[in-house]
């Protein structure tokens, strides 16, 4: 069975995608930019500031659809520079913790201005 889902206090699409759709025992996070969920605006701030905003975007939407960022078991990071990617990797580290995903990170020319962009797929299992 294939769920697409859209918890409250989430950013609103911008375009024509669901932010989470649950197929099977797995979660699938469409990519998450730094949008202030509260006002629907882009935030403005350094890689380390839109890093945890796209992560706290992340933590709502698998939060608010019963799962949490310990059940993430891969992400892929788009970042705008590489030389964005300690700063990056340095926030990312305090979500994650010592739960680890695999991971991806593409340095990528964004045509919005946009420093980062995360998506990710959570393992949950029915129960």
């Amino acid at each position: 069975m294939i769920e697409r889902l859209s918890p409250p206090g989430v950013p609103v699409p911008r375009g024509p995608y669901s932010p989470a759709v649950r197929a099977g025992g797995f979660i699938y996070v469409s990519g998450q930019t730094a949008v202030d969920p509260a006002t629907n605006q882009q935030i403005k701030g350094d890689v380390k500031a839109e890093t945890r905003q796209v992560l706290n975007n992340i933590k709502g939407i698998l939060e608010g659809v019963g799962s949490s960022m310990a059940n993430v078991v891969k992400c892929s990071v788009f970042i705008k520079e590489g030389a964005d990617f300690a700063a990056m990797n340095e926030v990312y580290a305090e979500f994650f913790g010592e739960n680890k995903p695999a991971r991806s990170t593409i340095v990528c020319g964004f045509a919005a201005d946009i420093k980062v962009e995360i998506d990710c797929v959570a393992y949950q299992p029915a129960g």
